[in-house]
């Protein structure tokens, strides 16, 4: 397989953005087979990390840096993150890892980038933020998703973009701007999601990867163009948004020049979302398996090749790239919630207490759980929605109620399973689920429930790194590297289902089921 080896900016100006674009020099440049490195950034809900890889999928060993970033949360239901942080957090990332890479083999042949998804600010003409960057967590929009319901067809609108109305996307979001900071929102010249911020920042301009775009709720998903008919409902117009394109930058700003040499002439690609680097990166590339990922969040998802599809009823639906959808269904629960019941309630230490979880009977706690702290988004996209916790008596223990919240989050999950199958039909027998993500894997009681919940079996993923590792081998193939789908990756145990247990999750699954009905 063959590249073509540099980009050149070329003089006249693209018809639908009116700016200069960088093309490949097909008449200067020579293809040549590539064999490079990947430098990876992956920007997650709660950390920036930055590794090197080769061009089939390897972690270098050694070049891996990471800084930890939380989000800034309200009881109004924000949940923010300042733009310049963040950016500082990437850019001393790369300064460590690109210390620990001098003397790889072959140096850094482009950079790859994957970030959380919806994520979304504004900046000035000047490039400078005009708000702070609203994540998929933030909740305040939830009302003018509402709004945006009774006001258009939803189902009409999915079909189209794969998203519903929802606080997480960008049309509600924008509506709950213009409403509650029309100053902030009159200054805004364009909004950005953080990938194109880091972009703007380092190259002076910037433009929004088709991966990216198709996470905002605004983008036609098979003609590949943001929806006009949605964007006449709301207060902008695609003048405000950045050009779509899958194209790579470069020609780093003087500053990051020299701060970076190693990088000065190398491309830099556009954002791809980390959902759709994960299933990349931990070999769920086709129908044939399912990406389970717990990490802050959770996310159940298939990625496969395709020209067109219909979006999935009850599922999103978003791109990998311009030939590859991603459909899914997603958690706002996860190892968050993990993390704050452990601090809540005061529980013992890792160690101590996955001992005793891993003694529990499968719902044996008398607890119907809905795990829905930070609001709801699949499958029911309940925007309002909070926790629910039945059936608390004065006997109930501190750890029956953490194994009643991950036992309540393998039920969820096995409903996006549902849907998932209903969708898209598994030629042969159920599909492999293939587990990643810090949350999930940091406790093997929890990946046996899953199993045991799911009714099929899971299987660890031995990657690392999915989503960083996903990026890389998504640029890498744009450059000439192997398909994604040819490109193994690694496995770990895999955790069989036990029939018996699967039934008792089976009666659980249908009482939360009633108790979201009655709530909800």
């Amino acid at each position: 397989m063959h590249y073509i080896l540099g980009w050149e900016r070329i003089g006249r100006k693209c018809a639908a953005c009116k700016e200069s674009s960088w093309v490949r020099n097909e008449v200067l440049l020579q293809t040549v087979t590539f064999s490079g490195n990947i430098l990876a950034v992956d920007v997650g809900s709660s950390s920036v990390r930055c590794s090197v890889y080769g061009g089939s999928g390897g972690l270098i060993e050694g070049t891996s840096s990471a800084r930890r970033h939380t989000f800034k949360r309200g009881p109004d239901g924000a949940a923010i993150l300042d733009a310049e942080d963040l950016a500082g957090l990437v850019f001393r990332a790369v300064d460590e890892t690109l210390s620990k890479a001098e003397d790889i083999d072959g140096g850094i042949s482009a950079v790859a980038t994957s970030t959380f998804w919806h994520g979304m600010l504004g900046v000035d003409a000047r490039g400078r933020p005009t708000t702070p960057i609203f994540t998929w967590a933030d909740r305040r929009a939830a009302t003018a998703a509402r709004e945006l319901k009774q006001s258009l067809d939803e189902k009409e609108v999915h079909r189209r973009t794969g998203s519903v109305f929802h606080s997480s996307y960008w049309p509600a979001k924008l509506l709950w701007l213009s409403r509650t900071d029309p100053d902030a929102f009159s200054r805004t010249g364009r909004f950005l999601s953080p990938g194109e911020y880091l972009h703007l920042k380092l190259f002076g301009e910037a433009s929004v990867g088709l991966s990216m775009a198709s996470g905002t709720g605004l983008l036609d998903q098979n003609r590949k163009a943001y929806d006009g008919e949605l964007l006449a409902a709301l207060p902008i117009d695609e003048g405000k948004l950045s050009p779509i394109s899958d194209e790579p930058l470069v020609g780093l700003g003087a500053e990051w020049a020299g701060r970076w040499p190693a990088l000065r002439g190398v491309p830099w690609f556009p954002a791809v979302g980390d959902g759709a680097c994960s299933n990349v990166g931990s070999g769920c590339a086709t129908q044939g398996r399912l990406a389970l990922m717990v990490g802050t969040s959770g996310a159940m998802r298939v990625l496969w090749e395709a020209d067109s599809t219909e979006m999935p009823e009850g599922l999103w639906c978003y791109r990998a790239d311009a030939r590859r959808f991603v459909a899914g269904g997603a958690l706002s629960d996860g190892g968050n919630m993990v993390e704050w019941l452990r601090g809540t309630l005061r529980l013992p230490d890792d160690r101590e207490a996955e001992e005793l979880l891993s003694r529990m009977e499968p719902d044996a706690h008398g607890l119907t759980f809905l795990p829905l702290l930070a609001g709801e988004r699949g499958p029911g996209w309940a925007d309002e929605a909070n926790g629910v916790l039945a059936g608390l008596s004065l006997g109930t223990t501190p750890t029956e109620i953490l194994r009643a919240a991950m036992e309540a989050v393998a039920l969820r999950f096995a409903l996006i399973a549902e849907r998932l199958d209903a969708a898209f039909p598994a030629e042969t027998g159920a599909r492999e689920v293939v587990a990643t993500g810090g949350g999930l894997l940091g406790s093997p009681t929890w990946v046996r429930i899953m199993a045991d919940a799911l009714g099929r079996p899971v299987t660890i993923s031995g990657v690392r790194e999915a989503s960083s590792r996903g990026a890389a081998l998504l640029a890498a193939e744009a450059l000439g590297g192997p398909r994604i789908e040819e490109v193994a990756a690694p496995l770990g145990e895999t955790h069989q289902p036990d029939e018996g247990r699967h039934e008792i999750y089976r009666r659980a699954l249908e009482r939360q089921r009633k108790l979201y009905e009655a709530v909800m």
